[in-house]
Formats: C-alpha cells, sequence, structure tokens
C-alpha cells in the first residue's frame, strides 16, 4: 500500500474543502471580472493543472454570457519527447476542451505549443552532439519548455499590455516549492497574485496552492470535469504509473492517494530512473511497447560517457578541469560533444525504436513519431555544414532503418555539388588511422566549400584558421597543450617562477600547430 503523503498542512474534513472550493470559486470570479487583463493557464494534463483548470472553469461558467468576455488562454507544451501515453491525453484533452468551450460559450482557447526546431531535444543531442542533461548541464528545460511558454505569453503581455498567469503549483509539491512559493508570496502586489521573476507585467495566481494531494484527488473524483473527459481515466493513468498499481477510490481527505507519480520526457536523465515509465510497462502489457524508449533513456544514463565524447568542447577547444579520482586531484579534459560515431548510434536507435513501436503499438499509437522529418533536416545539415561531416549520413541510416528514402524538405537540402559520400570514403582512405587529418582536410574542404557561391570570399582565411585551431594536433598534442596553458597560468598566478620555467622547458617538445601558411607555402624549416 501507497504510506499516506506526509503535509505541510493540517488535514480539513470534507466540510471544510467544500468551504474552500466555494471561497476559491468566488475568487475566481471576482478576480476575472476585476479587469481586462486576459489569463493563461498552464496546462500539462497533469492531476494539479486538471484541477486548477477545472476550479476555473466552474467558476467562470457561473457568469453570464455577456461578463465573459475576456480570453483565457490554456497553453500547453509539447516537447516532443513527452511520454506517449500522456501526450496523447493532452492532445485529446485539447482537443475535446475546445468543443466544449465553444459549444458552452466560454472564453478559453486552449493552445498546444512546441518549441523552435533547432531546440528539440534529439536536434541538440544528436545533430549538435549534447550530452544527455545532468545537474551540472541542463540544457533541455529552457529550450523544450520554458522558452516556448514564455513567447506565448510575451506576446500576450505585447498585445495587451499584462496577464495573469494560473499555475497549478502547491506548496505540499516539496518543501523547495514551499519555499520558492513563501518567498515570491512576501512580494505580491495585489492579493493572491505574485510577481513573475521571469517575465515582465505578468502576475501568477496559484489558486490550489494550499492543497494536499489527497484533496486535488478529492475534488477530481467529486466534481465532474466541465469539458467533458472523465477524470477517471486520469486517475488510472497516475495507477498505471504507480509502482504497485495501487490508487485507492478517493472518496474523502482521510483517503491517501497515488497522486506521487510524476510525468515527463521519456528521454530524462534528470532522475534516477523512469519510476512512471517502467510502473506502466511493468503493471498493463499492452503497454510494454513502450520498452524500447526506457531502453533508450536507459542506454542515455550513464555514469561515466567520456568514451563516447569528444575531448574537446562544442568550440573545438581543450578546456581543463580539475576532478576528484579516489581522494586525488585530476586536472583532465572537459568533455564535449557525442562523436561523430555516436551521434550516429544514437540516431538509429531513435529511428528503430520508432519503427518498432510502429509494429507492437496499439492501433491508436502506431503512427507515433519519435523524430520528426523537420528534425532530421536539422541533425542533416548541421553535420553537413556546420561539421563538414560531408558523407551526409542522415538519407543513408535513414534508408538502412526504415527501407525507405528521407525526403528532406528544405530547399536545396540535397544539392551538395562538390562534395559527398564518394568523396567522404576517399578522404577517409587517403587518411587512414588519423582521425584528426580526417577531421581538419574535412573542415577545410567544407570551409572551402561554403565560400564557393560566394562573390565575395573575405573572411575565407580566418575560417580556414580555425580549422587549423581546433583540428591539426592529435589528441595527445592538443591535450599537452592545454595542460602547458593551464600551467602557465597556475604558475603566474601562484608567482611560482620555478614551475614557471620548468613549463617554458617541457613547451618546447611540444609540436608547434600547423596552420594555413605552412599547408600553403610549407614551414619556415622546409624553406
Amino acid at each position: 500500500m501507497i504510506s499516506i503523503q506526509p503535509s505541510i498542512f493540517p488535514p480539513r474534513t470534507l466540510d471544510e474543502l467544500i468551504e474552500d472550493i466555494a471561497r476559491l470559486s468566488q475568487e475566481v470570479k471576482d478576480l476575472y471580472l476585476l479587469d481586462q487583463i486576459p489569463w493563461v493557464i498552464g496546462y500539462s494534463g497533469g492531476k494539479d493543472s486538471t484541477a486548477t483548470l477545472q476550479l476555473i472553469w466552474n467558476a467562470i461558467s457561473q457568469i453570464p454570457k455577456e461578463g465573459r468576455i475576456k480570453p483565457i488562454y490554456v497553453i500547453s507544451t509539447d516537447t516532443q519527447v513527452e511520454n506517449p501515453i500522456v501526450s496523447q491525453w493532452v492532445r485529446k484533452s485539447l482537443e475535446t476542451m475546445k468543443v466544449s468551450a465553444k459549444n458552452q460559450g466560454m472564453p478559453i482557447e486552449p493552445h498546444l505549443l512546441f518549441p523552435d526546431v533547432k531546440d528539440r531535444f534529439f536536434v541538440c543531442l544528436i545533430g549538435k552532439g549534447y550530452p544527455a542533461p545532468r545537474n551540472q548541464f541542463r540544457w533541455c528545460t529552457e529550450r523544450l519548455k520554458i522558452n516556448p511558454a514564455n513567447r506565448f505569453i510575451r506576446n500576450i503581455v505585447r498585445l495587451n499590455g499584462e496577464t495573469i498567469l494560473v499555475l497549478g503549483t502547491r506548496k505540499a509539491e516539496s518543501s523547495q516549492r514551499a519555499r520558492t512559493m513563501e518567498k515570491h508570496q512576501l512580494k505580491r502586489v495585489r492579493e493572491r497574485l505574485s510577481p513573475n521573476a521571469s517575465l515582465t507585467n505578468s502576475l501568477v495566481y496559484t489558486p490550489i496552492e494550499d492543497w494536499r494531494n489527497d484533496e486535488v484527488w478529492v475534488y477530481l473524483m467529486q466534481y465532474q470535469n466541465p469539458w467533458g473527459i472523465d477524470n477517471n481515466d486520469l486517475l488510472s493513468m497516475y495507477r498505471g504509473a504507480s509502482a504497485d498499481n495501487d490508487c485507492p477510490l478517493v472518496v474523502d481527505t482521510s483517503t491517501p492517494s497515488c497522486g506521487s507519480s510524476r510525468f515527463g520526457c521519456w528521454v530524462c536523465t534528470m532522475v534516477s530512473k523512469d519510476k512512471s515509465m517502467e510502473a506502466m510497462i511493468q503493471n498493463d502489457h499492452e503497454k510494454e511497447w513502450l520498452q524500447p524508449l526506457l531502453d533508450i533513456r536507459n542506454a542515455l544514463d550513464i555514469q561515466d560517457d567520456r568514451e563516447k565524447r569528444d575531448f574537446r568542447r562544442l568550440h573545438g577547444r581543450v578546456e581543463l578541469f580539475e576532478r576528484n579520482v579516489n581522494g586525488e586531484i585530476s586536472v583532465e579534459p572537459i568533455p564535449g560533444p557525442y562523436t561523430k560515431y555516436w551521434r550516429e548510434h544514437w540516431l538509429r536507435r531513435v529511428l528503430q525504436a520508432q519503427e518498432t513501436i510502429r509494429q507492437t503499438a496499439p492501433d491508436d499509437m502506431k503512427d507515433i513519431i519519435l523524430i520528426t522529418t523537420e528534425e532530421l533536416s536539422e541533425i542533416r545539415r548541421i553535420w553537413v555544414e556546420e561539421k563538414y561531416e560531408f558523407d551526409d549520413s542522415v538519407p543513408r541510416i535513414y534508408k538502412e532503418v526504415t527501407g525507405k528514402t528521407f525526403v528532406d524538405p528544405r530547399p536545396g537540402a540535397d544539392d551538395h555539388s562538390i562534395l559527398g559520400p564518394d568523396e567522404w570514403a576517399t578522404l577517409a582512405d587517403i587518411c587512414g588511422e588519423d582521425a584528426m587529418h580526417l577531421e581538419l582536410m574535412s573542415k577545410l574542404l567544407g570551409t572551402e566549400r561554403k565560400y564557393y557561391t560566394k562573390a565575395r570570399r573575405s573572411g575565407i582565411l580566418g575560417d580556414l584558421e580555425k580549422c587549423f585551431e581546433t583540428s591539426s594536433r592529435s589528441k595527445e598534442e592538443a591535450i599537452q597543450h592545454a595542460h602547458y596553458k593551464w600551467d602557465i597560468k597556475e604558475a603566474i598566478e601562484k608567482e611560482d617562477m620555478a614551475k614557471l620555467k620548468e613549463t617554458l622547458v617541457r613547451a618546447q617538445a611540444i609540436p608547434p600547430s600547423n596552420d594555413w601558411a605552412n599547408l600553403k607555402f610549407g614551414s619556415s624549416e622546409e624553406n
């Protein structure tokens, strides 16, 4: 059995909860009628946002139709890597919401938002090579969730001057959440409205901030959903995502709830395990088709992925950091993006999972898309135009996995004119085992190709020089050079002249970096 959730709030009777619902309903109506500021409600499809929207909807419906003139925008962000079960639930809910709002004369407009293609998870991970998100490099949340919502809210503010953002956040979710909400509560400029820390002219309203989990479920189970979905289906979804598949029938505030389940992106490595998806697969054999997603997520979430990543940062330079290894301080390179091999590997894994799921999923999930055509096109562009990998492997991998020809929607994407897979194979054969030589040559040729059709070629020499700065040394030589600069800086900061002299002597053994002038005219020694 699931233990009763510890709460920072004293338990309330059912009558007290009903009184609070009535009070909040009146509060919602008063706030709505107070001014002409439009509302934006954040909706994830989960229990808290559903309860918040239901509370708002029921309250506004009590206002005569002629008074319901202020728009209420309901926004939900599809990161494109949401748990497919939850994503389908949200989409159907928004579609139902749109029809019901029109039929009931409600001023509610649902909007499904998406991150820009350049910011999507697989474009960043597979295209640019960003490593799976970690606490030290949490690159996903802002790109996938925050930016699309903020862009919509800023547009509403631009058109109306300000807005009120309604959220289902609750203090009982965690002690950290409670502290944050209480801190914002001290800065309230109006009753129940807090300033938004990241968006100007946007106030935040959190009507169920003092509710406990069990109270949320009581409200959802005892009050009919006004836009036509069945909250029992929502309860079933949470039950399926609970480890012991046990969610009791919620009839009053003394009943423990199953509200500890949390849904999120199926690729999320910010948590130790995707417990909700694991539970779905364990509890329902009809959801075993989700296993390929869980396998990819677990493959991404490994403690040390250094062997899969470049020894240089994304900009091509070696940067060092101090690392504790068995109690000793070790100065090592900061791992960079995934290498070409591993980026291609992850692309194959995702496409293979997509093909497998389309064969094993239920009929309503047969057309599932894990990675869109637009994302594949952007990944292809990054590999060819930014990383100069002109073997153009995206169409080849797509064909190998799906058996279909990749049709790129980007104009001119298939016109590589000068370079292509054959030239890459020839160059790789010439370079042999020297991976850095292959990389340098591909960058030089790619840079020349970039300037090929330009009327003015100013800047080409600088770009060619950058190729040498990042790719002319072997891995060992590049790391050795980075350590040399590290030691020089450390010796200067500590005013250690002995170490400085020692480092300068040692530096004479480091081979100099090639440059564009040496390649074209030969080194001074040769002359």
